[in-house]
């Protein structure tokens, strides 16, 4: 099969970049620049789908297991012996399901944008950031070299920062988007080293190679040093979950996410909630078998303990939190930390690789009704001019289409069949009890608080009586509610419509089927607890009651810590003002000030203090040059004559 047509998808929303970024005064008239987006993602879109129908059903698999194809690859630099840099694309299940992903939501993030971005003055400057975002996303998830994955994983980077700042005037926004890129920068400076240190012991950045029976039984005979009872491939596997772990907002390096929600809210549907924030979980995907094989597993152990965790704290601060992007972004952390989960607590072939699957499966599920709460959301903010909850209320009857999507997600996220989060998430929670008691009780607790904090956001939304507003909300847009209608659709029906396809995405690329059993006491825990957040959030929130105040008194310190996100960005303004600039910077600049800087003050000085004084020596008077020749040479005959005396 030739599959170099891939090479468009990618391709197309470059293009639609360059048009717009070089060309922009000539889309300047609305919406000609969303037209132009739309087609270029449209294009892409059909093409990915195409992409996914030809591998998964009809070349892909051969002889029981499914087989990459690299339709692309040159050989960008080569250094001394086998080790180069390749720039190549790679289809393989976990890529084929990202380019559905990523094309999916950037075309209804596109569509959606038309209508929620009219009238903004850099309309075509959004479309092209959206372009250089989608061209950067689609090429890191074809990469077929590691390399080649953070040349566009910075990119990636680049576009968040573009369009978070997007409303450059606005102060916040400015500070969200440099919050962004240094954090990930820091994430990211680990990941580079790790790179560099598996091409120095491994001797190759290709995936591929990397992940073969015969590489990785060459690293079980040749580790490297060990530091700490850990190989250096060991901790070079832990340094690129750093850059992972900083991309997909995992604790203790979230502290960007919730800052990023300034952006436009299509920003945070496309960027925040489906695709770049994945990007973790999918490099860590991407290099399972090593995870797995490297070093007992250690690295994946490390990936499961962060992952957990950071379930379990996004989940706590989600609930106290009233801005509604806030809630969504911190919903969106948590999940991602579910997915790590999921990858962490996978083995490697048969029912073991269950984790593996769901972990994938749950990051296809989570990006449509995440992007769709985001869309939801942008829809909201549109109507009534506020991201605040108590600025809310009784919006069911004004926006029936925004009321019965939120509802679909909600449920969806919560984990209430036939919805598609209930599949992907028993999945993982039935990995994760196979594997290890207390990260199965961290996910099942996570699975109820989840569905207690959706659904204080869809009954203080949409119900909790009625407000009057001074001009009535309302749905004026078919770009925004169209893609809403479409994605709600999604919701619905993957779940059980590609349940049985989840198992084409495996880590030994061989399917396998993973039966839900219904009467199980997994399954009926599992729906018991989302069942039992999605009551007492009923009761708490579906009508205006004090019940809440009461919790936060009794919760006291603990409802204002999770208030305040744990202080987490006072704890890193501490860090960084009071330790690293007071205790190591200032004395840092004291001494290049006095100490560097002295030295190479005093040595000028001295110099133009000796030439101050031998310039006299160039009068250029003939007699005084007479003169100093006769001592010149009075004194080389007494230094002779007392040299032979």
């Amino acid at each position: 099969m030739d599959f170099s047509y891939v090479i468009w998808i990618p391709a197309l929303p470059l293009i639609s970049f360059l048009l717009l970024g070089l060309f922009n005064r000539y889309f300047r008239k609305e919406p000609v620049a969303g037209y132009v987006g739309v087609a270029s993602l449209g294009t892409a879109w059909v093409l990915a789908l195409y992409t996914a129908w030809k591998y998964f059903f009809e070349v892909g698999l051969q002889n029981g297991q499914y087989v990459p194809f690299t339709p692309f690859k040159w050989d960008w630099i080569h250094f001394a012996g086998k080790l180069s840099i390749d720039m190549g694309i790679l289809l393989d299940p976990i890529s084929v399901m990202m380019l559905v992903v990523v094309t999916t939501i950037s075309f209804m993030v596109h569509i959606y944008s038309i209508g929620y971005m009219y009238g903004d003055e850099g309309f075509a400057r959004f479309y092209a950031y959206l372009s250089l975002f989608s061209f950067s996303m689609l090429s890191l998830v074809l990469a077929s070299n590691i390399f080649q994955i953070y040349i566009f994983w910075e990119l990636v980077g680049v576009s968040s920062f573009l369009l978070i700042g997007y409303y450059f005037v606005k102060p916040s926004a400015i500070a969200a988007a440099k919050k962004a890129f240094i954090v990930t920068r820091f994430a990211d400076f680990f990941f580079l080293v790790g790179i560099l240190m598996i091409g120095y012991f491994v001797g190759t950045f290709d995936i591929e190679t990397l992940n073969s029976e015969g590489t990785i039984a060459w690293i079980a005979q040749h580790p490297g040093p060990v530091f700490m009872g850990l190989s250096a491939v060991t901790w070079a596997l832990i340094l690129i979950f750093v850059g992972g772990a900083g991309k997909s907002a995992m604790f203790p390096l979230h502290i960007w996410l919730p800052d990023a929600m300034e952006g436009p809210t299509p920003v945070s549907a496309l960027i925040h909630a489906a695709t770049m924030v994945v990007a973790g979980v999918y490099l860590v995907a991407r290099l399972f078998p090593l995870f797995y094989h490297v070093g007992d597993g250690f690295a994946l152990r490390v990936v499961a303990s962060v992952g957990t965790f950071s379930a379990l704290f996004a989940a706590i601060i989600a609930l106290t939190q009233e801005d509604i992007k806030r809630v969504l972004a911190y919903s969106t952390m948590s999940q991602i930390g579910y997915m790590m989960m999921a990858l962490g607590v996978s083995g490697y072939e048969g029912v073991e690789g269950l984790g593996y699957m769901a972990g994938m499966f749950h990051l296809f599920t989570h990006a449509m009704f995440k992007a769709l709460l985001f869309l939801i959301a942008g829809v909201i903010i549109h109507a009534v001019h506020s991201n605040l909850m108590k600025d809310m209320g009784g919006l069911h009857k004004y926006m029936p289409i925004s009321s019965w999507t939120f509802l679909i997600a909600a449920l969806a996220i919560s984990g209430i069949p036939p919805m598609a989060g209930f599949y992907s998430k028993d999945e993982i929670l039935h990995a994760a009890f196979e594997y290890n008691f207390l990260i199965w009780l961290v996910g099942f607790l996570v699975a109820g608080l989840t569905a207690f904090y959706m659904f204080r956001l869809y009954f203080r939304i949409f119900h909790n009586g009625t407000r009057e507003y001074h001009h009535p909300p309302k749905e004026d847009s078919r770009a925004m509610t169209g893609p809403l209608i479409f994605l709600a659709v999604l919701t619905l029906t993957v779940g059980w419509v590609f349940t049985p396809f989840s198992k084409y995405v495996t880590p030994t690329r061989v399917p396998f089927t993973y039966h839900i059993h219904w009467g199980s006491p997994l399954v009926l825990g599992s729906m018991a607890i989302a069942l039992a957040g999605i009551l007492t959030a009923y009761f708490f929130y579906y009508k205006p009651t004090d019940y809440p105040q009461k919790a936060a008194r009794a919760f006291g310190l603990t409802y204002q810590w999770a208030k305040n996100k744990f202080y987490m960005d006072e704890l890193y303004l501490f860090i960084t003002k009071r330790i690293i600039f007071d205790k190591i910077s200032k004395p840092s600049a004291w001494f290049d000030r006095h100490v560097v800087d002295g030295m190479m003050n005093a040595l000028g000085n001295t110099t133009v203090w000796i030439s101050n004084r031998i310039k006299v020596l160039q009068s250029g008077r003939l007699q005084e040059y007479g003169i100093y020749f006769v001592y010149g040479v009075v004194v080389l005959i007494m230094v002779f004559y007392f040299l032979n005396f």
